[in-house]
């Protein structure tokens, strides 16, 4: 299995990722050199079928791609620069200005990576502009020539090729940091572990379960009708036709449940393409029922069967279709029309959390999943109302469940505001859930 990585950068910083990678047999380097750090977005969308792992030539692209939700943090990742990076720029620059440097310019690299430096050169005066993420290269030129034109350095380091290119067509001496060989050799490695990690994934056991639901107020002999008969007979055409789409075993496992036996890969491919609320769709136009969907994956069949059968009680607590995914983590990811895709765990790690929710009213999911919620709508306080909308219930159990959670010190008042002429002021609750912190 040899794994695919896209190297994304500069043909220069591609050439370095390239020579380094001869001694790699089980990695095929495909080169993407561009001219701009914005032409990124094209290359990964156009190219990322193709790619196990993407190779960034440094922070900037990396960021870039991360920010506008090309790629995710386990899709790729770039060589953070080190002093020892900066050491060889250093001495490159010494060697052709034949001179000795007192005052630089330098960008990206983070304070931490410039203390050994000033501390083993005690005469050298370095301005520097660190940043997180991505910035356009006009910015940090601007960086740059502001300083060289007040005369307080004699030379600019930069670590973005646009941003060397400019300088050098501005006459002002400029020289480019980039990772040394051992470093892009570390990032290689860990790159094709973690590829490899992904294709064993891929490789998962993944069940695509279906269930049907009525309305309360239909008859007990419905069920057993004809007509219900032929409904089922058109959700299984329907059915059949998605278990062939992603190359799975179609079975019934009684009335209104079905079960598609797939791979995590095969599904995930078609996951990202809405089929699954399309075939939702479908079913109540053309069977007139409606379904739930539960997906699990497992590292066996039987811990996958275990998490679509979860998916299925998580799916049940809605009134209207909703997709459950659950994953060998027990992360609930929940999908539905009405909704963005939202994720949250059902369980909650380490000793502390435990102790504390040991005997609380509500459980581990529910804390989790309006944690999340609270960071799908950029909310930091919220009221039992607002609380009753994102979880479609009553502002009663609303109240118990945020009054639990005062209890618990996830949540503490902030406030009050006033719902109307009449009536008591409502509390403004202020989050303070840090899962996975032990607090």
């Amino acid at each position: 299995m040899r794994i695919r990585l896209g190297v994304v950068g500069p043909q220069d910083s591609i050439n370095l990722v390239k020579n380094a990678a001869k001694g790699f047999n089980k990695i095929e380097i495909i080169p993407f050199p561009y001219q701009k750090i914005e032409e990124t977005k094209d290359i990964i969308l156009q190219n990322k079928p193709y790619v196990d792992q993407w190779f960034f030539s440094g922070q900037a692209p990396y960021y870039f791609a991360l920010n506008n939700r090309l790629i995710l943090e386990e899709e790729g990742s770039y060589v953070p620069l080190n002093g020892n990076s900066l050491y060889k720029t250093l001495l490159e620059a010494q060697v052709h200005e034949q001179k000795l440097l007192k005052k630089i310019s330098l960008d990206t690299i983070q304070e931490k990576g410039i203390k050994a430096i000033q501390n083993s050169i005690h005469s050298l005066k370095v301005s520097t502009f660190p940043y997180t993420g991505y910035l356009p290269a006009d910015d940090i030129v601007h960086f740059h020539v502001e300083l060289y034109n007040k005369g307080e350095i004699d030379v600019a380091v930069t670590c973005i090729q646009a941003v060397y290119a400019r300088l050098k067509e501005l006459g002002i001496p400029c020289y480019r940091v980039t990772p040394d060989v051992p470093s892009i050799q570390l990032m290689l490695q860990f790159l094709k572990e973690r590829g490899e990690s992904a294709w064993y994934k891929k490789a998962q056991t993944a069940i695509v379960g279906i269930e049907v639901f009525h309305p309360t107020d239909v008859p007990q002999d419905h069920f057993y009708s004809y007509k219900m008969k032929h409904q089922e007979l058109e959700l299984k055409r329907l059915l059949l036709d998605y278990a062939e789409v992603i190359r799975g075993s179609f079975v019934q496992i009684g009335d209104g449940h079905f079960f598609i036996y797939s791979t995590r890969g095969e599904v995930e491919l078609h996951l990202h393409d809405n089929s699954l609320l399309q075939l939702m769709e479908e079913a109540k136009l053309h069977s007139k029922l409606q379904v739930r969907i539960g997906l699990g994956y497992g590292l066996t069949a039987l811990e996958a069967e275990q998490n679509v059968r979860l998916a299925f009680q998580y799916a049940r607590k809605h009134d209207t279709p909703v997709i459950i995914l659950i994953n060998e983590d027990k992360q609930v990811i929940e999908q539905s029309r009405s909704l963005e895709t939202i994720s949250y765990n059902g369980r909650v790690w380490g000793e502390k959390w435990e102790n504390r929710l040991k005997d609380a009213t509500i459980s581990p999911a529910i804390v989790s999943k309006i944690q999340s919620l609270a960071y799908h709508y950029k909310k930091t306080q919220i009221t039992s109302q607002e609380l009753a909308v994102w979880l479609k219930g009553t502002e009663r159990n609303a109240r118990r469940i945020l009054s639990e959670m005062e209890r618990l010190e996830l949540v503490k008042v902030s406030g009050e505001e006033q719902s109307g002429n009449r009536g008591r002021p409502k509390k403004i609750y202020e989050f303070d859930i840090k899962l996975g912190s032990g607090r």
